[in-house]
């Protein structure tokens, strides 16, 4: 595969897939307590990493076509319906009988820091090299593919195959330490990803993890030398680090009141590509992300549901 001839083509629709699903999110109100039941402040919403980056790249006007696959159920009715209000194309979705929507249940204390999560996304292995080469046509109209870890790795192989045969740059998300390593193998022909520090490590050296800025921008160096056109490794509080084979630079984080932790990633992820595809540069690209972070940190949901370029903006980090 020669990632030269892998390019964003921009004034198409991005191709997502991978994961849509329900989140539950409960932040606990005080000190937790073990073995019996907490006082919490509790939502449910729409997520999925893959339904959240579409969704972000369709509020601010991007055409998007979603592969996914949901239960025949009352969630996946629900989350087909919201889908397509908010102009995500979704008539290429799997609707299954046998499976249930998938769910993701994560458990913050009062300082909204993640105490443990539990996700059932088994749906997505009904997102087969089977379903994915039935709709290849998809590829040939599109701007670029964007791809989530919750995909099996034949599947995956069956995606950057179609990419390769359609010059289409590939965009991941590395979704989970426990997911982050499927994508190895791609690192060469990948145009953008945006792990977090652990992540970021475990695509290097497992053996190592990176405690200081210094070393997430050297990670996210080594991670260009590998081959990935742009990488950014996010670092929580503390902003993040990216690279190119250009440039690289540090971007620190809008101090601000966390109201919700979960899609702040996918909206930064969203946004860069977004601006990259208006040809937005990509200094520029990367603290538009930073303000899409921001403002989806202080939104009790997955996604900002009146997110605009206006108010990125409006947020921006100088």
């Amino acid at each position: 595969m020669n990632k030269d001839t892998l390019v964003l083509k921009p004034g198409k629709p991005v191709l997502v897939i991978g994961a849509a699903g329900v989140d539950i999110v409960g932040r606990m109100s005080g000190k937790t307590l073990e073995r019996s039941s907490n006082p919490a402040q509790i939502r449910t919403s729409f997520g999925g990493v893959a339904r959240n980056v579409a969704e972000n790249l369709a509020r601010l006007g991007q055409e998007v076509i979603l592969l996914s696959a949901v239960g025949n159920d009352i969630y996946g009715e629900q989350l087909l319906k919201a889908a397509c209000s908010a102009n995500i194309q979704t008539e290429y979705v799997l609707k299954l009988d046998q499976q249930l929507t998938g769910m993701y249940i994560g458990i913050y204390n009062s300082s909204t820091e993640l105490l443990f999560a539990l996700d059932n996304m088994q749906i997505i292995s009904a997102i087969t090299p089977n379903y994915i080469r039935k709709n290849d046509r998809l590829f040939k109209t599109a701007s670029c593919v964007f791809v989530d870890m919750n995909l099996s790795a034949e599947t995956l192989r069956a995606i950057f195959s179609l990419a390769k045969r359609n010059h289409l740059a590939v965009c991941a998300d590395t979704t989970s330490s426990h997911l982050a390593n499927k994508l190895t193998p791609y690192l060469p022909y990948l145009y953008l990803i945006t792990p977090n520090a652990k992540e970021a490590a475990l695509l290097v050296d497992p053996t190592k993890k990176i405690m200081s800025r210094k070393q997430a921008l050297l990670t996210a160096k080594t991670l260009v030398s590998k081959g990935v056109e742009i990488v950014i490794i996010t670092l929580g509080e503390y902003g993040l680090c990216y690279a190119t084979s250009e440039t690289s630079g540090y971007i620190p984080a809008i101090q601000t009141n966390v109201s919700d932790p979960t899609g702040a990633g996918d909206a930064l992820t969203a946004t860069v590509l977004f601006a990259l595809l208006n040809d937005i540069p990509l200094d520029d690209a990367v603290r538009l992300g930073v303000s899409a972070a921001t403002l989806t940190l202080q939104y009790p949901g997955s996604v900002l549901p009146d997110l605009t370029l206006e108010k990125l903006y409006d947020q921006l980090v100088i």
